[in-house]
């Protein structure tokens, strides 16, 4: 009787146990994440805490220095100067997914965005943006079980992700729809 009683217990033990941990699984799939959990390296090789930007308005855009849309540099440091005292951070990501348009090292990267564009708005590291070798920023912002918006893809260089105080994906604009489009600025003074 004292072993039947064990086994039982045992038994309904084992079944609560795995009842929480199949919660648990199906919660951390559908619970959105936020952008603050994330850690990573800017051009110079020194960490960057997105977790730093709590509070703030986040613009994410992959970059590329020999692009049609490279120009928009100009209008992202413009967009930058004016609105960063209003919570506005501009992230950019250099990649080089797009018919190999960002073949410089960081160090060539950072000097060209400089020179050419006087960027003071934050620079990270040369990424992938796309494909096997996506870098874990680009899997939160382009899959809907990770940011609880939407499923989308980088379609080309300086698509922008935009991201509200909370840490959370609020709206994709792809690499046509200039930074300084109204739908843009309206959201970073709204």
């Amino acid at each position: 009787m004292k072993n039947i009683a064990l086994m039982f217990t045992a038994v309904l033990l084992l079944c609560t146990t795995q009842n929480q941990a199949q919660t648990k699984a199906q919660n951390n799939k559908t619970m959105p994440q936020n952008i603050y959990q994330f850690k990573v390296e800017d051009l110079s090789g020194k960490t960057f805490d997105f977790a730093s930007l709590k509070g703030k308005k986040v613009i994410i855009v992959n970059t590329a220095s020999k692009c049609g849309y490279t120009p928009q540099y100009k209008q992202l440091e413009a967009l930058y100067k004016q609105y960063k005292s209003k919570g506005l951070v501009i992230v950019g990501f250099p990649a080089n997914n797009f018919a190999s348009q960002e073949p410089g090292t960081n160090k060539e990267i950072a000097a060209f965005c400089e020179q050419n564009y006087g960027v003071t708005f934050p620079m990270m590291d040369k990424v992938s943006v796309k494909g096997s070798d996506m870098t874990a920023v680009y899997q939160f912002l382009t899959q809907k079980s990770k940011n609880g918006l939407k499923d989308s893809q980088v379609e080309w260089n300086f698509q922008k992700y935009l991201i509200n105080e909370k840490g959370e994906l609020e709206q994709v604009y792809l690499s046509a729809v200039e930074p300084t489009d109204a739908k843009i600025v309206n959201w970073v003074k709204g």
